[in-house]
């Protein structure tokens, strides 16, 4: 493919970017939810970027999907594990963040053993992405909403700008497959597959 076609692909995916930046802060539960319009654009760009690295398919982003809740349920679980051990005794306090990393770990690396649930990276991602929020976001002013209701409302407002991110990443494969097919030059290698 010419330059002078491929640059349409570029430019494309760039103003994806922007819709991208300018509708993200405006969808419901991303922003007074989590801490801000806005806030959450990020996790919307990384879970774009999971949709190609998991394939470009829509049964990976659904696995992604899965795995970036899972990473929430298991970031929780840390938690949970953590605050357990030390009420209990079990460890010095030092330790018991570790012994829940490790425990919760085990079960979250033997999901690659459970089909649907098997996309362990995303949980990676996932957890990741939950326990920066949940580092560094404070509820909103004058708000005690619990605990629970913290983690669950964290967690909804990182799965919808994930799914917005895997959607955006199934328009750039749809479009770029539908271009590329239009306007693509023939050769005998394409022509064939």
């Amino acid at each position: 493919m010419s330059f002078g076609k491929y640059i349409v692909i570029p430019i494309f995916i760039a103003i994806q970017a922007v819709t991208l930046m300018i509708l993200e802060p405006h969808v419901p539960l991303n922003g007074t939810a989590a801490g801000g319009l806005g806030l959450l654009t990020w996790v919307s760009f990384q879970a774009w970027a999971m949709y190609f690295l998991a394939g470009c398919n829509p049964k990976m982003g659904a696995k992604t999907l899965i795995g970036y809740g899972g990473g929430i349920v298991a970031s929780v679980a840390i938690f949970e594990i953590k605050d357990l051990v030390f009420a209990m005794n079990i460890a010095p306090e030092s330790c018991c963040l570790y012994l829940a990393v490790f425990l919760v770990v085990v079960v979250v690396i033997s999901m690659e053993k459970v089909p649907g649930f098997d996309f362990v990276p995303a949980y990676f991602l996932g957890a990741g992405v939950f326990f920066g929020l949940m580092t560094y976001l404070k509820q909103p002013e004058g708000a005690d909403l619990g605990k629970y209701v913290w983690y669950g409302t964290v967690a909804v407002a990182e799965m919808v700008a994930c799914a917005v991110g895997l959607l955006y990443g199934a328009v750039t494969v749809v479009c770029r497959v539908w271009y590329e097919g239009k306007f693509g030059e023939k050769t005998e290698e394409n022509a064939a597959a």
